[in-house]
């Protein structure tokens, strides 16, 4: 067996928690240091781990000291690029969390800097390796075109939850920061090429930065006639009535996701990608004008938490740098779903639509 990859892990919040849990089972995996500004973040996650792997606040010094083999960046997104570029300069592969940077140029030369050290680049794409989501995609792709895709996620945020939100919010809108995850599943869903993005929004806090809003809603139009929309809401008034619509409709029916039950919190981390089950109708009618099948509930209860979905994205991770995996199309697609939602934010901060 070959040696484990020797990896830094960068960042100690929610995300960063649970892929370090990953790296920790993992024998594929050796972790060679954690950094974050906070002490306390890095203690808890090391208690949490029963670990004491050597600790670090300056990300430069620990990258100079551990000598990692790969670094997994789980910061906030406004060090994205940075600290990508300072890992591929030092020879290491690197798992980034979405949203690969803050603008499309800097994600091309995100992209263009892992080519050029010829080093591995997974982005944290979490619903690609989602066994219900991955069906979702599947039975949708089966319902002809043009695509009708209409998803939100709205978090009513409190607390801890807040601040987060809140910081995350200096550098990004909800729609831009979680919207390219589902931007990314409807490109996967039609395979076509994106055309047009409208977006509304409104500022519903004063605690917010001049010019950001935590709700949000895109439109985009696809080459096929598909169409789709996402929206997000972040803060403590958000609604948590209809806060999880995962739905897609086409010629021959429709499907939709079965979100959490009523009762669980929508700032659960869990929130962003639970499935109970799939409900897939068809629309086929008899000559009398009546439904020839009846709806499918295809279940999804038994299925990984969020920890077991971040050990699932590590897996792909080792496994591209272990086995040499061309990771082209998956970067492409990193910087196509970002400049999707960019250009909602220009189309709500102008109020036109854009073409892309």
């Amino acid at each position: 067996m070959s040696d484990p990859i020797k990896i830094l892990v960068v960042g100690c919040g929610n995300m960063g928690k649970s892929h370090a849990k990953a790296y920790h089972a993992m024998d594929g995996f050796e972790i060679v240091g954690v950094v974050s500004r906070g002490e306390k973040s890095r203690g808890e996650l090391l208690k949490e781990l029963d670990a004491d792997y050597p600790q670090f606040s300056d990300y430069e010094e620990a990258l100079a000291q551990s000598n990692p083999d790969a670094v997994s960046i789980n910061t906030y997104p406004d060090t994205h690029a940075d600290y990508t570029k300072k890992a591929f300069a030092a020879g290491c592969h690197v798992f980034l969390e979405k949203p690969i940077a803050e603008t499309v140029e800097e994600a091309q030369e995100i992209v263009d800097a892992a080519r050029a050290a010829n080093r591995k680049l997974v982005i944290g794409y979490i619903l690609r390796v989602h066994p219900s989501w991955m069906k979702f995609i599947e039975v949708a792709q089966t319902l002809g075109k043009p695509l009708v895709m209409r998803m939100n996620l709205n978090q009513q945020s409190s607390g801890e939850a807040w601040e987060t939100h809140k910081c995350l919010m200096n550098s990004m809108s909800p729609i831009v920061d979680c919207g390219v995850h589902y931007v990314d599943v409807m490109c996967q869903m039609t395979r076509a090429t994106p055309i047009r993005v409208s977006a509304i929004g409104a500022r519903l806090s004063e605690e917010l930065n001049e010019g950001m809003y935590n709700y949000g809603q895109l439109q985009v139009s696809f080459d096929d006639g598909s169409v789709g929309w996402y929206e997000a809401g972040w803060g403590p008034m958000m609604s948590e009535v209809a806060f999880f619509v995962k739905d897609v409709v086409g010629p021959r029916g429709c499907v939709s996701i079965a979100g959490m039950a009523d009762g669980e919190q929508t700032d659960d981390v869990d929130a962003h990608s639970k499935a109970e089950s799939l409900k897939l109708h068809h629309s086929e009618l008899d000559a009398e004008g009546k439904f020839t099948k009846a709806d499918e509930i295809i279940d999804c209860a038994d299925e990984p938490d969020h920890d077991g979905l971040c050990y699932r994205e590590q897996e792909v991770f080792l496994d591209a740098i272990v086995n040499d995996v061309d990771l082209s199309d998956h970067m492409a697609d990193a910087v196509n779903s970002l400049r999707i939602v960019l250009a909602a934010d220009e189309a709500f901060k102008t109020g036109k639509t854009v073409a892309l």
